[in-house]
């Protein structure tokens, strides 16, 4: 596993954030150096967060956002609740967390994306608040596991707009929700069967929104360390303007206890939607 943050061409600064962590050891990666862990009995969490609000509120809405997250999934769960309900409890109290610090003078308005994922046996349970996204890389191809809650992709679905218009639009960076912003969130979550060999990238806008899934897989699903692919994407994004925060997680899973994947193991083959997302 691999993550890099950067703020970019034109931003004053970064209010991206990211993690990754291992539940059962404590351990704790936030920098762009490669980390290898044995998912062991807790397993091991990854999120992204792209922060929103004047002043600093934005870095600050996407540090909480991860920190509450965090300290939520290092809790042991309840009796009887499986991963998925675990990932939405945590994140609907992260939400409010941040929403009773949204009320302090100078945060007001103060919001952010959260996409994680919480790998543990062989299944990845993947948790989407806002428009940072979540891809599957296997067998030479790319899947867009999540879904943008963006007014943009209310308008594809609506048959309003098509998806090219959608992505020159001037209102694509406008979410439909957000930690700390709304009373409530909806978690929409996905369950995914792993595969030897897959990668997971996690991402915000500042790359899904100037580089198209095609450009994505060239770097991500290269044979090249996790690390490399990240810094490569990092800087084709910043070619292609770097108008916006960047920040790009990437994880690849491998083990005797993975089975290899065939032609039919899509991703729409081996992912489930557990609660969808319906504004």
């Amino acid at each position: 596993m691999a993550g890099l943050t950067d703020r970019g061409l034109v931003r004053s600064s970064n209010e991206d954030a990211f993690f990754f962590a291992h539940l059962g050891t404590g351990e704790q990666w936030q920098h762009a150096d490669p980390v290898t862990w044995r998912l062991g009995e807790r397993g091991v969490l990854l999120a992204v967060s792209d922060g929103m609000g004047g002043a600093n509120a934005g870095e600050v809405a996407s540090a909480l956002s991860l920190e509450k997250l965090l300290e939520g999934m290092r809790g042991r769960g309840r009796p009887r609740e499986n991963d998925a309900d675990r990932l939405r409890r945590t994140i609907e109290q992260a939400s409010r967390q941040v929403r009773r610090a949204a009320a302090r003078p100078g945060r007001e308005g103060m919001g952010a994306t959260l996409t994680a994922v919480y790998l543990r046996g062989s299944t990845a349970t993947i948790a989407e608040i806002g428009d940072s996204r979540a891809y599957l890389i296997r067998r030479g191809h790319i899947f867009q596991v999540t879904r943008d809650q963006s007014y943009v992709q209310l308008l594809v679905d609506a048959g309003l707009m098509t998806q090219e218009e959608a992505e020159r639009s001037p209102r694509r960076n406008i979410v439909l929700q957000a930690m700390g912003q709304d009373t409530d969130v909806i978690v929409a979550l996905g369950r995914l069967d792993l595969r030897r060999g897959d990668r997971l990238l996690l991402c915000t806008d500042g790359l899904s929104g100037l580089l198209d899934d095609k450009q994505i897989l060239q770097y991500a699903g290269a044979p090249t360390r996790v690390e490399r692919a990240c810094a490569d994407l990092v800087e084709l994004a910043k070619d292609a303007g770097g108008d916006d925060n960047i920040t790009v997680l990437l994880a690849e899973t491998d083990g005797p206890g993975l089975r290899t994947a065939t032609a039919g193991d899509t991703a729409e083959a081996t992912i489930k939607t557990v609660q969808e997302y319906k504004p």
